[in-house]
């Protein structure tokens, strides 16, 4: 495991941040944060233009994480998911949507495999508001799809809320739902 690589923090200044990971590791944890995604695609109900490039950016995201591409040809492409999200009929596929935009986003910051599990499980409980369970059950069922290596990976990541250079830090991934997924599924491969 290499060291962090630098993000973009202002016009030209470079910071690293822990959030990041090696491609490597970004690449191993693509391969649950796409698992997580996929399982809820299903719910993203918006136009075939909509649904297409969401289906497009969870393809690239497989195939990254099965080494092709890099996380340059991804940087440009990383937010057509999070449009398309806007063109969702329900809460629950909006939130399928952002899921997989956040899977996509791992090849430029690995944290987001942990945003990609939190919007599934999302998705997941605004599509059964009468199963307040489902969300629990989603957990489970992600993180039993964890293999060690990227259980490993994902251990890397600091805890939510304590480092503000990336998406574990204070802001939307923290709060509701979102917050408390995340901070289950550290807990649970502490």
């Amino acid at each position: 495991m290499c060291a962090p690589t630098p993000a973009l923090v202002g016009h030209d200044v470079f910071m690293a941040s822990i959030q990041t990971l090696d491609d490597p590791d970004r690449r191993t944890v693509a391969r649950w944060a796409w698992a997580c995604a996929e399982r809820v695609l299903p719910l993203f109900d918006a136009d075939e233009a909509a649904v297409e490039e969401v289906r497009s950016a969870l393809a690239r995201t497989r195939g990254y994480s099965a080494g092709e591409g890099s996380a340059a040809e991804e940087i440009g492409k990383r937010l057509i998911a999070v449009k398309a999200a806007s063109a969702a009929a329900t809460p629950a596929g909006a939130a399928a949507a952002r899921a997989v935009a956040q899977a996509a986003a791992v090849s430029h910051m690995g944290a987001h495999a942990l945003g990609a599990a939190a919007y599934a499980a999302k998705a997941v409980g605004s599509a059964n508001p009468d199963r307040p369970e489902a969300v629990q059950e989603e957990i489970r069922w992600q993180l039993a799809q964890l293999s060690e290596g990227e259980r490993a990976v994902l251990r890397l990541l600091p805890p939510l809320g304590t480092d503000p250079s990336g998406p574990l830090g204070i802001g939307l991934l923290s709060r509701g739902i979102l917050g408390s997924t995340i901070r289950e599924i550290q807990k649970q491969i502490g």
